[in-house]
């Protein structure tokens, strides 16, 4: 009935072979996770749009682990390369801490979000390359966006190592914290599917225009501010 591991068949003091197999399965599956590059040639057009990909100051994935902060932050490269562009929502896929959750089921999400926010103008997709969540900060500000939407990759855990989370925060500027933010998370095949979590994603983000804000205040069902 669920993933847990409970009840897990037992030889003398010790796992069974076949459970034990399979937590190192796991185990492996999610270091090879947080190690992980998006590829390449990744997202050329994503939901139809052209793509302009960025870089944070993490210049390699040692750094990214080590130093939170750079991974937060836009080179002056990237910056540069978005400040031609507008749009009124800004959509980004980060790589995260799974780049394999954002390259599996990244796009799908994305163009499923997209369909449920026609009417707005959209930004060119970002790309962006050792990303933490905050990073789309920076991106919506450098794109003037209203709102910004990240799609990225999860810590991954024992049961899960392809996950994504989707953070929305309204009016994006560098120095927002997370108690500004909306997240949805655990979008994943075995988690929020694809369908019903672009249905919360869009749902939140029409409610934000409603309200004009987002974060703890932004009931996830609704628009009206949380009492108190």
């Amino acid at each position: 009935m669920t993933p847990a591991r409970i009840g897990l068949d037992r030889a003398g003091t010790g796992l069974a072979t076949a459970p034990l197999l399979a937590f190192q399965a796991a185990h492996a599956a999610a270091r090879d996770a947080v190690h992980a590059a998006l590829p390449a040639d990744f997202g050329a057009r994503i939901a139809g749009r052209p793509t302009i990909a960025v870089h944070s100051r993490a210049p390699d994935r040692a750094t990214y682990l080590r130093r939170p902060d750079l991974g937060r932050q836009l080179t002056p490269e990237s910056r540069a390369a978005l400040a031609a562009h507008r749009g009124e929502v800004a959509l980004v896929l980060a790589d995260g801490l799974s780049a394999t959750g954002v390259a599996a089921h990244g796009p799908a999400l994305a163009e499923a979000i997209v369909r449920r926010l026609s009417g707005r103008s959209w930004a060119p997709v970002v790309v962006a390359r050792q990303a933490r969540v905050a990073l789309g900060d920076d991106i919506g500000a450098a794109l003037c966006a209203a709102l910004v939407i990240v799609l990225i990759g999860e810590r991954p855990g024992l049961s899960a190592a392809d996950s994504i989370g989707a953070y929305l925060t309204l009016h994006p500027r560098v120095g927002r914290n997370d108690a500004e933010r909306n997240c949805v998370s655990n979008i994943r095949p075995d988690g929020l599917a694809i369908a019903q979590a672009a249905d919360q994603i869009a749902g939140l983000a029409k409610a934000a225009f409603a309200l004009g804000e987002t974060g703890v205040r932004l009931k996830p069902g609704g628009i009206g501010a949380i009492a108190g």
